[in-house]
């Protein structure tokens, strides 16, 4: 099984996109060709450049990371984007962190109402 990883794209307009997927270069090549596979707010704002990218893991762990980047303003996605270690770190075989603390909701305690 292949572990999940959350993407920022940045587009030739300074726009930020944010994105899950199992293989970030191929969803990169999707979202930068003429194909239908890429996401309909990206085409024809190339070239896009990949300025972020985490492993997470699972992919609902992924989703949640996603949709809190996507909660944040340009300033604090700027701020994720900024905390992007540098490749050199990043390929000596460290994972890096999800940029935000996402937790998996708590069970309720037996006989409480919620």
């Amino acid at each position: 099984m292949s572990a999940w990883s959350v993407y920022i794209l940045r587009t030739r307009l300074n726009a930020l996109y944010t994105g899950i997927t199992t293989d970030v270069a191929r969803r990169l090549a999707q979202h930068a060709g003429d194909g239908r596979q890429g996401a309909k707010s990206l085409r024809a704002r190339g070239p896009l450049r990949l300025v972020y990218q985490a492993e997470i893991g699972d992919r609902s762990l992924a989703s949640q990371v996603e949709y809190a980047i996507k909660q944040l303003d340009k300033t604090a996605k700027e701020a994720v984007v900024s905390e992007q270690p540098n490749a050199a770190s990043s390929s000596r075989g460290r994972r890096s962190r999800p940029p935000l603390r996402c937790r998996r909701p708590e069970a309720a305690p037996a006989g409480s109402r919620t």
